[in-house]
């Protein structure tokens, strides 16, 4: 009897408890200062400028969990895409957008 107490405890608990969300979404100050939020859309994580002159264009879109991230990134200043790349640590994330798999460039993000 008390162990199927402790078990229906236990169930009620977990469903009561708020999900938790991947570590990549939520709102990120980019390396030139804006704010971009990244959340879930259809399987994948949508990247939207929030702040600056580009506010509200989708930047990226990417598929991954626990840290590890790919898909595309979209410079905002001369609408280009390139294959890219999210890595995070802690608070920090590096993105990183590639031509032909050579010619990368990266740059951190921090969680706000």
């Amino acid at each position: 009897m008390i162990r199927t107490l402790i078990t229906a405890g236990a169930l009620i608990a977990a469903m009561a408890a708020p999900a938790l969300a991947d570590p990549i979404e939520g709102n990120w100050k980019t390396k030139s200062g804006e704010t971009a939020a990244i959340s879930s859309c259809g399987g994948s994580y949508c990247v939207t400028l929030k702040t600056g002159k580009h506010s509200g264009k989708r930047i990226g879109k990417m598929k991954g969990s626990a840290g590890s991230y790919s898909g595309t990134i979209t410079d905002p200043s001369n609408d280009k895409t390139y294959k890219g790349s999210a890595s995070i640590s802690g608070k920090t994330m590096k993105m990183k957008g590639c031509v032909l798999a050579v010619l990368c460039r990266s740059e951190n993000w921090s969680k706000l």
